[in-house]
């Protein structure tokens, strides 16, 4: 008997005539799983199963335990100047503020994986060609802020908007409040908080801009698996492995960079990037973090590498990018960008019936518009796709678009354009 009539034989006798069944017989251990998972869950009518205990808080790393100097680290902790930690009910929280006191405030809120230095280059250009007051601050689980257990504290607006508020009652100088405002820029998800904060609070904020935005992302940009992987139906352990391998994929040796483009030959450092994201399921969030460097004279500080560092280095890291995927402002958040686009209108409509309007009778979005800043080669967030839907909810006279070179990592690798493109915003009169 040959090797065929052999297979043939074997297949007979186990009762898997076509692959069909057979990857029916090999899903079953899956889907006993899932069922148990799911079966836990349901069971447990109280987020906190003990409530007498409070919920754990994961420290994020101390660099002075690392096993590498500090200044080596893919993620220095002297990155930024003006750097203190802020102890909150839910954790410290890593603040940069820097700038001259007296100068236009502008408060940065970063993306689902990269800490906040993703912003280094803009805000030091804000310091230095406009005198800016900036802070930067690292979300929850992510750098060097804390994690408030997610289990217990989802990654939601309702988390975030406490933490922006911390932040902002931790510096020295007022930033809201007695006629203060500042202008708010996100990034990626934190697009997405900045305009859900925006449509609660319009009044703290005179400027909104969005950089690569998340809130918006079609339904047909999240594959099915994707859902299966996030839809609490596999165990937590399963879902941290595989996402992990991912975010740790797309790191490189210091001073490489792989190369993005389409048909480009590739280095050697792709492989395992290129193996561990084939595992993941369609969600723009797990795309390959870029390899640009965000200080050029830092050859270890780019995106990827910092990503990957945060994996292996905070213990809170994965659990909070899972959770923002689910309980995140990423989709769906048509609301909420209509509420602010009618707090644009609105003012609009009270400037044409006033001479000269008053803005503390509609305080906050002192431009009337909102600036939405695209990398035109971004394959996360669509410019095409995103900048229609904006359009569509904010309309059309309350939103300036602009499209820059580059990908998602646009406010690294074109730090200048997006800069530049928020001081002209910033000099236009309202329309």
């Amino acid at each position: 008997m040959d090797i065929t009539e052999l297979s043939s034989s074997l297949w007979h006798t186990l009762g898997l005539q076509n692959k069909q069944t057979l990857y029916l017989a090999l899903s079953i251990p899956l889907l006993a799983i899932t069922t148990a998972t799911a079966l836990r869950t349901l069971s447990s009518s109280s987020p906190n199963p003990h409530p007498s205990q409070p919920p754990s808080i994961l420290r994020a790393p101390d660099p002075s335990t690392q096993k590498e100097d500090p200044d080596d680290l893919p993620y220095p902790p002297n990155a930024l100047p003006g750097a203190r930690d802020v102890p909150t009910p839910y954790g410290s929280i890593r603040v940069y503020e820097f700038g001259p006191e007296n100068g236009r405030k502008v408060l940065f809120i970063h993306g689902i994986s990269t800490p906040c230095i993703a912003f280094a280059g803009m805000s030091r250009l804000l310091v230095e060609e406009r005198g800016c007051r900036v802070m930067l601050f690292d979300l929850f689980g992510r750098g060097y802020s804390d994690t408030p257990d997610p289990q217990f504290h989802r990654q939601d607006m309702a988390l975030w908007t406490s933490q922006i508020l911390l932040c902002l009652s931790s510096s020295p100088l007022a930033w809201c409040g007695g006629g203060e405002r500042f202008t708010l820029v996100g990034y990626s998800l934190g697009g997405g908080i900045a305009t859900s904060f925006v449509s609660w609070f319009p009044e703290l904020v005179e400027g909104l801009v969005l950089v690569a935005p998340g809130g918006l992302l079609r339904r047909e940009r999240v594959a099915a698996s994707s859902k299966l992987l996030y839809g609490n139906l596999l165990p937590d352990w399963l879902v941290r492995w595989a996402v992990g391998r991912r975010l740790k994929g797309s790191a490189s040796p210091p001073g490489i960079g792989r190369k993005r483009e389409k048909g480009a030959e590739e280095n050697d450092t792709t492989g395992a990037g290129d193996a561990a994201e084939a595992e993941i399921p369609g969600h723009p969030a797990n795309a390959a973090d870029s390899t640009a460097l965000i200080f050029p004279d830092r050859p270890k500080v780019s995106i990827a590498n910092a990503v990957a560092w945060q994996v292996d280095a905070h213990p809170g890291f994965l659990k909070s990018f899972i959770s923002s995927i689910k309980y995140a402002p990423v989709s769906f958040e048509h609301e909420r960008w209509r509420s602010v686009g009618r707090r644009c209108s609105a003012r609009r409509a009270a400037a044409a019936a006033a001479d000269p309007f008053d803005d503390e009778t509609l305080p906050g979005l002192e431009q009337n518009q909102v600036l939405i800043i695209f990398g035109a080669q971004d394959e996360v967030i669509i410019a095409e796709e995103t900048g229609e839907d904006a359009t569509a909810v904010l309309r059309r006279e309350n939103v300036r678009i602009v499209k820059l070179k580059g990908g998602h990592d646009v406010p690294v690798v074109n730090s200048i354009g997006c800069v530049d493109a928020i001081l002209d915003f910033w000099d236009d009169s309202p329309v």
